[in-house]
């Protein structure tokens, strides 16, 4: 919210200066996040009025100019464009310091000059300017031109929360210093209009829960190329708001003023009564930015009888607005809800001051006197004749009463605040209230709709008692060491492990496009949000893919060729009681497996590079058994079971994704539970042998379907005590080996802590172990 002092203190004026007022405002809630002066530090300018000009006598592009600036005439050299006879203009005397510019007596080309004339760029008050500043005819000769121009001023840009949006006019910043010094308050003077046309507009609300207030006026004989008072477009322009025309500055001057969006249609390009309704679904709409949009069924408009006129709330129509030419409007002033109105104008790509209110708030005790007020500008600046007003009214919003607890309120705030001190504070907010027992009940005004439960209540008390007077005092508290059990690692374990494997952490979004769900996680129903922030954002992550892949992306499109990136964060899941939150570890690599280098050959990474890393993650043995998921290749995707728990997917994205991706190598990507990860054992002695290991190579010839962790499993399952190991070290097939069969050669690792085993020992075990595989498997020793 952008606003000039003055304006601000033509309502109420604290005995405060511009920093004091400012530093006021930061200090009630309402941060002041920049203070601008109007225009920098100059003076010796007047207003003064050219009565002569004559060609220089050595220059073409030069006049030599008579100038009245008081009761005394100067000789200026000019060298604009526009200057001439009659115009007034400001004029920097002798010993006037402009903004990098010191004026002074001087000859130009021969000829005396005892001053410059000056335009506004030179003054400071617009980055660019052709010619001088042309003043208004009525300017008075002599008086100082920040005088004129209300040069004395500062713009203050507030940086306010969505809960504050009463502020969002200077009639609800006023309220607020009103509150905060005492100081007395001067509003506009509202006043009905006189009645003096006979010309109306019907208005039927079809959509009553969402515009439950809407009223409107018909002023005819208006002239609509009146032009825009000065102070009117000083005061727009300080609050970040050009001048258009004379009756749409007028909608956006009350804005700002009262808070309430208004519009303005042309009263003959309306076709029948007014009605407020939701769209159609597919209803085309042209706006007042040149653009057509097309409407969702939920989004409500202004319509005549032949169609939507306005996107309620957003923006008017192109079709029905004012121009040069109109001679009647219809003038539209109306409460939406915030519920109905909250991510419409955002959803079309709009952003707009109306939309910005409605979606946050407005009073709607104040929506028939921003009408009447801003009938009165129309009728003083552009005049016309005013009809009756046309109002239509549902079922407003009730301001429920709030219960404020003065011993929780000294519990929260840590203070001492007497009961009459909380009830001086309400009654400077506007806030009427009873109390009993310590008890208050306190209703809010129409214009404080974010009061609504006694934490508001608290805030209230706090911020206008002063922040800078609750000191601040040092917490004090037992402090203990925290348990930290043996049996479970640390989530900072978890991240050191993976970049010392040479990963990068990303941190994305737990929002995430619905398309993304669909896809990689073939979840047709994910956790909806209510109010997304953007539509490609509107649901909660079953899994951290998508959020990698995209990071992926962002990368491969600034020339990075090789990626291993991972995140640690929460994956979401709706179950019976609710939602489940998943502390998730998820990985992606793609690309070489080192960067370009001289002393080895470049390698993609493989299925296998993926796999000892997540094998490195965990404490105990893992294995992995072919299954299915959606977003990983049919031939290369497996589960990882941690015992008989399934705790994660390992595998090759899906061609199908990468091709979507446009990613021109293999990637591969694993998601695991984070606390299968971190549960570890407490380390326990075992004893150590003295004798040698015995080693066996066994080579089973066994169907292509069997697969060699199943043999290993059902091998150590036996519980042999003597042997220590059994791993895969080649697989074969071609000669030798019978068709759609395999050569499976596994390590065999023997050994006792108390002697060297024999021979016999050896043989029987490896008889055993041969037994369990012909008998489990149909394997046969090669």
């Amino acid at each position: 919210m952008q606003f000039s002092e003055q304006w601000l203190r033509s309502m109420v004026n604290p005995s405060l200066d511009t920093a004091q007022l400012g530093h006021a405002l930061t200090m009630a809630g309402l941060e002041v996040e920049e203070l601008t002066p109007v225009a920098p530090a100059f003076s010796h300018v007047v207003v003064a009025e050219i009565l002569e000009a004559a060609k220089h006598p050595d220059a073409d592009r030069l006049q030599v100019c008579k100038v009245k600036v008081g009761e005394e005439v100067l000789q200026i050299v000019c060298g604009a464009s526009n200057a001439r006879v009659g115009i007034k203009i400001p004029c920097a005397l002798v010993g006037a310091e402009l903004p990098g510019i010191q004026i002074k007596q001087a000859k130009v080309r021969g000829v005396e000059s005892f001053g410059m004339l000056c335009s506004a760029k030179e003054l400071g008050i617009a980055t660019e300017a052709n010619g001088i500043l042309e003043l208004p005819a009525d300017a008075l000769v002599g008086q100082d031109i920040r005088e004129y121009l209300n040069l004395n001023d500062s713009t203050y840009t507030l940086k306010l929360t969505p809960n504050r949006a009463d502020c969002l006019s200077i009639l609800g910043i006023a309220r607020d210093v009103v509150a905060m010094t005492g100081a007395p308050i001067t509003t506009p003077e509202i006043a009905a209009a006189t009645i003096s046309s006979k010309l109306t507009k019907a208005v039927s609300l079809n959509a009553a829960e969402a515009c439950p207030a809407y009223y409107g006026r018909v002023i005819e004989g208006v002239n609509a190329q009146a032009n825009t008072p000065d102070w009117m477009v000083r005061r727009l322009e300080r609050s970040g708001i050009r001048s258009i025309s004379a009756l749409v500055d007028i909608t956006n001057y009350v804005l700002l003023e009262l808070g309430q969006p208004m519009h303005a249609f042309d009263y003959a390009l309306l076709q029948g009564d007014v009605a407020v309704r939701f769209a159609n679904a597919g209803e085309k709409l042209a706006l007042l930015n040149d653009t057509e949009v097309t409407l969702k069924a939920d989004d409500l408009v202004i319509a005549d009888g032949n169609g939507s006129v306005a996107l309620a709330g957003v923006m008017g129509g192109k079709p029905t607005s004012v121009t040069d030419a109109t001679q009647a409007i219809f003038l539209e002033s109306a409460f939406f809800t915030p519920d109905v109105m909250a991510g419409k104008a955002r959803r079309l790509g709009l952003s707009t001051d109306s939309s910005y209110r409605f979606e946050r708030g407005v009073d709607f005790g104040n929506t028939l006197n921003a009408l009447e007020r801003a009938t009165a500008l129309v009728l003083e600046i552009c005049g016309g004749q005013a009809g009756a007003v046309t109002a239509v009214t549902a079922q407003l919003p009730v301001r429920k009463q709030v219960a404020l607890r003065h011993a929780y309120l000294l519990s929260i705030l840590g203070i001492d605040v007497s009961l009459a001190q909380v009830g001086q504070l309400l009654t400077q907010l506007g806030f009427v209230y009873t109390e009993a027992n310590g008890v208050f009940n306190v209703s809010a005004p129409s214009f404080r709709f974010d009061i609504a439960r006694e934490e508001d209540l608290i805030e209230e008390v706090a911020r206008l008692h002063g922040y800078e007077h609750i000191p601040a005092l040092t917490p004090v508290a037992s402090l203990g060491m925290l348990v930290a059990p043996e049996a479970t690692r640390s989530k900072h374990w978890l991240r050191d492990v993976m970049v010392n494997n040479g990963y990068q952490e990303v941190v994305t979004y737990s929002f995430v496009d619905a398309s993304w769900e669909r896809d990689l996680y073939g979840n047709s129903q994910p956790i909806a949000l209510k109010n997304p922030i953007a539509s490609n954002l509107s649901v909660m992550r079953s899994g951290l893919w998508g959020g990698l892949l995209d990071a992926l992306d962002y990368n491969l499109k600034r020339q990075q060729t090789r990626a291993m990136l991972f995140e640690l964060g929460a994956r979401y899941e709706k179950s019976a009681q609710g939602f489940v939150e998943t502390l998730t570890l998820s990985g992606l690599v793609y690309g070489s497996v080192q960067p370009e280098q001289w002393a080895a050959e470049a390698r993609a990474f493989d299925f296998y590079d993926a796999k000892a890393h997540v094998e490195a993650l965990f404490a105990q043995p893992v294995h992995f058994a072919v299954e299915q998921h959606p977003a990983l290749h049919p031939g290369q995707s497996a589960r990882i079971y941690l015992g008989d728990k399934a705790v994660g997917w390992l595998g090759k994205l899906h061609p199908q994704w990468q091709q979507q991706y446009g990613l021109t190598s293999a990637c591969y990507l694993f998601e695991l539970d984070a606390d299968a990860a971190l549960a570890t054992q407490v380390p326990a002695y075992s004893e150590v042998s003295k004798f040698l290991p015995v080693r066996r190579d066994l080579a089973m010839v066994v169907e292509q379907s069997v697969s060699a962790q199943a043999m290993i499993d059902a091998v150590m399952n036996e519980n042999i005590s003597q042997l220590k190991q059994v791993k895969l070290f080649d697989v074969y097939h071609g000669k030798g080996v019978p068709e759609n069969k395999k050569s499976l050669a596994f390590l065999v690792l023997m050994q006792d802590t108390c002697k060297t085993m024999v021979d016999e020992e050896v043989d029987t075990i490896v008889a055993r172990i041969l037994n369990n595989w012909s008998s489990k498997f149909a394997a046969s020793l090669r």
